[in-house]
This record gives structure tokens, sequence and C-alpha cells, in this order.
């Protein structure tokens, strides 16, 4: 079953269109049409290499480059030529284009002159001169900064235009001015505000090679000295010194005095003073053995509270669906983060394409809160094709309307197909249940499915009623209605249990789940529990209890912020051993479940536990672990699973795995514990993907028994636990 249902989420990102973006405060999201701007400068630059490479252009002199490179280079000029003619002035463009590029590539002393010999023809003569390659780099007077350090700024700008294997970079003067830049902004950043860079002394030192001697004279450096508050503080001087302690404890620069302000007036804006302004100034001219005194001006103003909102640009929904949807804050002290909170689950409903909000203070200390919004596309039509180890070839098809009747509800019908059966299902989600906070979810289906030793079909109903208490904390109510009938079966009558039957039942969930991205990174812990209670008080044939519950902790070997490093520094880039490291994680889980026949009720088959597979113990096959009867499964009442699993980078998204994992099935609940425990010891590959990872895993059985398999390979999508 999870494979089916893996594969199929798989195959509907395949298959459909989504917008993925990053959610940064209360503004809009990246937009479509800058995306869609993005893609047509891309088609126009194909349509200008197109253009260029059936040019009549010719090239003399021309011996370092292939003729197609040069061409590519002055794509721009050739197409202007194509719409516009040849004249002198655009031949000249072209030839000054051409040195920048020969140049660019370190042939500093390169000429080219333009004829036009007739008709639309160009004709570009080079004489190219040598190329110049770069030697040592020699630095004078960092006394404080590294010289490998300093020569990563310096050679910055020529060598993100070549690969990382390229060890002998051209000499370059603009992107040599570029990078003594840069140095002096290292050394600002630093603190040294008066530092001085000189050009680097050229020395040739034979073969078209030269050395450089760059001097630096790096002068006082100064950090932040005394702090004083003016104005209306509210909090005392020792509160307000701490929300900026971060940055008085590095070097005085102009971006960090800049960024008090910005610091001081979030601390007030969180505290609901929506107009507060801060200001902030330093005068290194008078500081006193490098420290800089600095004066911090507080206008925090008055407390504001939230008065509602209003919204424009809705065309579907209805006017008032987010009038409605932010109501819950009236009345509420103004918090930039419950703003930001409604803001990223408004964009998390796939409504809106664009969602802006601005308060505009009314009536003294009320906040409205004005929203501009940009609806999304509200259908979408989806088509899947998967495989899995267990269900075989999988085929599907779904539609999902977002916005059913302007209401901002949405329905999902989907067909699938499979080795093993098929399955229609509808659910209709209703995000905001009679305007409250409540998530409320209908889910009808119909199936059929061929199990080792059994088929079924299925028609049934589900109810989630669920509520999140706080952002990682949701509790949920489950009423489940389903009709069962084993069609047919291999295993004698005796062990299947009731073959048609109605099932109704009530339960409880909750889930707590503290992971950072639960598709993508999942670092820290998860822990969900569920208990349902079925008896013929709400129709139901059978009468049990049944409960599960599921733990797992992900522990990466990085902190969050240096998971991803742009600018890697030298030493990191040497030590390829600590950024494999970084990148590694170790994830443990734990998973327990027991259900228990209530006024005789001998469970069937179909409402049993099963162990084995792509998520549980991985050296059997899926549902082969535990009792079987001619071969074939039979299930249990009590089952337990316990993971352990490493995972490393390989090779760019392809990541390597080994894990452990351990469990049982009991046929009977009063059985429940450790006894007849299995185990598993493997190893895997993973590919990540936006959605999660695609997973091959190959676990071996340590203590087969007879007719056991001695391992099992499983192809499977998602996190195994």
């Amino acid at each position: 079953m999870h494979h089916r249902l893996a594969l199929r989420c798989l195959a509907l990102f395949l298959g459909s269109a989504f917008l993925v973006g990053n959610l940064y405060g209360q503004g809009a999201v990246e937009l479509p049409r800058t995306a869609a701007r993005k893609e047509e400068q891309k088609k126009i630059g194909r349509a200008q290499e197109k253009v260029a490479q059936n040019a009549n252009v010719d090239f003399v002199g021309a011996t370092s480059f292939p003729e197609k490179e040069l061409l590519s280079a002055l794509k721009e000029q050739i197409a202007s030529i194509q719409d516009s003619g040849l004249t002198a002035a655009r031949a000249d463009d072209a030839a000054f284009f051409l040195e920048l590029f020969y140049r660019k590539n370190g042939f500093a002393k390169a000429d080219v002159r333009y004829s036009m010999p007739g008709g639309n023809r160009l004709r570009l003569e080079i004489d190219e001169g040598a190329r110049v390659i770069i030697g040592t780099v020699n630095f004078v007077g960092n006394d404080t900064l590294a010289s490998d350090k300093l020569l990563e700024f310096i050679l910055g700008p020529t060598r993100q235009r070549y690969s990382k294997a390229e060890r002998r970079l051209p000499y370059v003067k603009s992107d040599l001015d570029e990078g003594i830049d840069l140095v002096r902004r290292l050394y600002i950043s630093e603190g040294f505000l008066n530092v001085i860079v000189q050009e680097p002394h050229v020395h040739e030192a034979g073969n078209s090679v030269v050395d450089l001697m760059i001097a630096i004279v790096e002068g006082q450096r100064f950090y932040f000295g005394d702090v004083t508050f003016r104005g209306n503080a509210i909090y005392p001087p020792e509160k307000l010194r701490a929300e900026i302690s971060e940055l008085l404890n590095q070097p005085y620069t102009d971006r960090r005095l800049a960024d008090i302000p910005r610091r001081l007036q979030t601390f007030f804006k969180a505290r609901g003073y929506y107009s507060a302004k801060v200001d902030a100034t330093g005068n290194p001219a008078v500081a006193r053995g490098g420290r800089v005194p600095v004066q911090v001006i507080l206008s925090p103003g008055i407390v504001y509270y939230f008065d509602g909102a209003s919204a424009t640009g809705l065309r579907r929904l209805h006017a008032d669906f987010l009038p409605k949807r932010f109501r819950s804050l009236s009345g509420k002290r103004y918090e930039p983060k419950l703003l930001d909170d409604k803001f990223r689950e408004m964009m998390r409903s796939g409504l809106f394409s664009i969602l802006q909000i601005n308060p505009e203070p009314v009536e003294g200390n009320k906040l409205h809160l004005q929203i501009t919004a940009e609806e999304a596309k509200s259908k979408e039509f989806g088509f899947s094709l998967g495989y899995g180890t267990y269900a075989g070839l999988i085929v599907g098809a779904s539609f999902r309307e977002r916005d059913l009747f302007g209401t901002g509800r949405h329905l999902t019908t989907s067909a699938e197909y499979s080795g093993r059966g098929s399955k229609a299902e509808i659910l209709y989600e209703d995000p905001w249940f009679f305007d409250t906070d409540y998530h409320f979810k209908l889910h009808l289906s119909a199936l059929t499915f061929a199990f080792d030793g059994y088929s079924k079909f299925e028609v049934g109903s589900r109810i989630d009623l669920t509520r999140n208490i706080t952002k990682q904390y949701e509790v949920g109510l489950i009423v489940l209605a389903r009709h069962v009938k084993v069609t047919s079966a291999t295993i004698p009558d005796q062990f299947l249990g009731d073959t048609s039957y109605q099932e109704n039942s009530i339960g409880f969930t909750q889930t707590l789940d503290l992971r950072k991205s639960p598709l993508v990174a999942p670092r820290g812990l998860v822990f969900d529990n569920t208990f349902d209670y079925a008896t013929k008080a709400i129709g139901s044939d059978l009468e049990f209890v049944r409960t599960t519950a599921h733990v797992s902790y992900y522990i990466p070997f990085a902190p969050a912020e240096t998971e991803v490093q742009l600018n890697p520094t030298a030493d990191e880039q040497r030590s390829g051993f600590q950024r494999w490291f970084r990148q590694s994680m170790l994830a443990v889980g734990a998973r327990v479940g027991v259900i228990n026949g209530l006024n005789g009720t001998a469970i069937p088959i179909d409402e049993r536990f099963f162990n084995g597979g792509s998520t549980t113990v991985r050296s059997f096959g899926e549902r082969d672990l535990g009792p079987h009867v001619n071969g074939d499964p039979i299930g249990g009442e009590f089952f337990s699973v316990y993971n352990i699993e490493y995972t490393f980078p390989i090779f760019g998204e392809l990541q390597g795995a080994v894990f452990v994992d351990a469990g049982n099935l009991l046929p009977s609940s009063s059985d429940a514990g450790f006894g007849d425990m299995r185990y598993a010891v493997g190893v895997g590959l993973r590919y990540k993907l936006p959605i999660g990872p695609l997973r091959l895993d190959y676990g071996v059985n340590p203590d087969r028994r007879v007719e056991e398999d001695f391992g099992a390979f499983h192809f499977s999508f998602g996190f195994a636990f």
C-alpha cells in the first residue's frame, strides 16, 4: 500500500505543473510573471544563438577559439545585424565586443578590426596576441587576514567563469580591479574602515606568465564602543542592548550600524509598536582605541491592535473569503508573526499566486489590513505512471478543484489501476470548517486489491476533523465506516475470520511534528498516535479497540545554518571529508500497534497488522514477516518496528544509506512484547526530489529461517519511517 501511495504521489508530481516558492514575510512571493520573463529571456537567447550560428561572419586570425564559440559570444550583435542590416556602427560594435571577449579570456593585447566585403557579410580580422596567465599572487601587509582567503576574493571574478579544475587562470585587468574592490570590502566588513588595497604590481615571469604583488595597509580596526539610548526607551537599556548584542560583539561597520535600527524596530513591532522609529549614529572620527561610540534614538509610538481586513483582486473567490480568514486577528495586539503565519497559511492553500498585506492605521491605535490578491489557477489535472516492487505497474489520473463554488474548499477525484487492483476516490476538504480553525476532510473510496492469499472489495468513507493546538501539535477526531468483502482466498477459512462485514469506528489522533522540513531535510522529532474504537452501538459488525504509535528522530551532522554554503572557504574546500560528513544524517524510529477484539470478536484478516516491506523490516518482502499458512501471510494483532538509518552524499542529489531494522508480528494482542524479533541489515540509494526521495534498498536477513529469503529489494518513494 505504501508503494502505491508513494509512487502515485511521485508520478503526479512528474506529470503536473506545480508552482514552488519561498515565503518570506508579509509580501508577494516570487511572481509567476517573473519566471515567465526569465523564460522569455532564455527563449530570446536561444533564438539569437540559432541566428548567430548561421550568420555571414568571417573570422580571420582566430586560432585560440573555435568559430562556433566566437559566433556565440557575438550572438546579440549578430541578431541586431540580422534584424536591422549591416552598418559601420554595428560592425564596429561587433569588433569591440569580440575584442572584449578576447581580453576577458586573458588576451590583454588583442586587437580586432572589421571590414564589410559586400552584401550583408562581416569580416573580423583578429590579432590575438599572447594569452597572459597569472602565476603567483603575493600579499604584503595583510597581518590580520590570511593570504589564501584574500586570494579567493582577488581571483573570484575570474574564477567564476572557469571550473575549479582550471589551475591556470588568465590575467584580466578588469577582473583584478573588481577583485581589489572585493578585498577592500572584505577588510571593511572586518572593521578596517580606512584600509588601503593598492593596485597589483605586475611582474612578467616569462612565457606569457605574470606574477602579482598586492600591498595592503590595514590601518586601525574599529569596534563598537558605548551605546547610549535617547527618547522613549520603554524597556531597560540592558534589554535593548541584549537585542543587538550580536552586532555589538562584531567589528564596527556602517552596515552593522544600519542594522541596529532594523533589529530594534523589529523588537518593538513584535510587541505591538507598529509605528516604531529607531535611528542610530556612530562617529569613527571620535573613536578612542578603535571604539566607536553609538547613539540610538527611539520613538516607539503607541501599541496597535488589529481591526478587520478588506481585500481587492478576488475574481472567483467570494468577496468575504479573505476578511473571514483574517477575522481571528481582530482585537489582538499587532504582531508581525501573527500576520506572517496567516500569510503563509493562505499561500499554502494554493489559491493565490500573489498576496500582499498592508496594515493601515485607522482610528487612533487600530490597524486595518488592506489585502491585494491575485488568484492562482484553481483546476489541476494529473496523470501518473509508476512502478512498485509490490503493486507492479501503476497508472492513474486525477482532477482537483481548489476553489469549489468560490468558497476556497477543495475537491479531488482520482482513479488508479495497478498490477494488484484498482481504486477510485473522492476527497472533499474544508480547511476552515464553518469558518473556524478546524480542518474537515470527507474521503469516499472504493477499491479492489489482491493481497498474497486473499483478494478483497471495499467501499468506505472517512471523516477527519483536525485542529492545530500549536504550530507543531495537531489533534483530530476520526469517524470511519467501511464495508469489506473477501472475494477470493487461498487461506483456509479459519484463518480469515469474517469475510463480509461492516466496520464502523470512531477515533482520535494526535501529531507532534518538530521537523524543519518533512519532505526534504527532516531534522528533528515527529510523534503521532492513533486510537479507534469499533462498536455495535454505531452499527459496526465488529467490536475492537486499536491503537498505534510512531516516533522518529532525524539527526543531521551539521547545524541548520551550515547546511548550505554558497561560498565555502579555502579550508572547507580542502576538507572534503568534513563537507561530506556535514551532509550526512542519522535517523532512528520506532512504531508499535495493537488491536484487541471485544465481546468475543475475532479480528478479520483485513483488520490485522502486517510487517515487512520498504517502510518496516526491509529484509522481508511486503507483508511477509510473521505468521504464514500455506506460504501466505495471515497478519497479527500486535506489531513493532525499530529502524536506524545513516544517509550520506555520493554525488549531487544522489545519496547512499546503510540501515538496521528490527521488528516482530505476533498473532495475539495478549502476546504483546519483544518476542520473536526479526532483523534486517542493508544498504540503499536515495535520489532527492523536491517532494521527497526516491529509494532503492536491499535488506539482508541475518537470522534466516526455513523457507525465508536471504533478503529483499525494495523500490519506493518517500522516507522509510
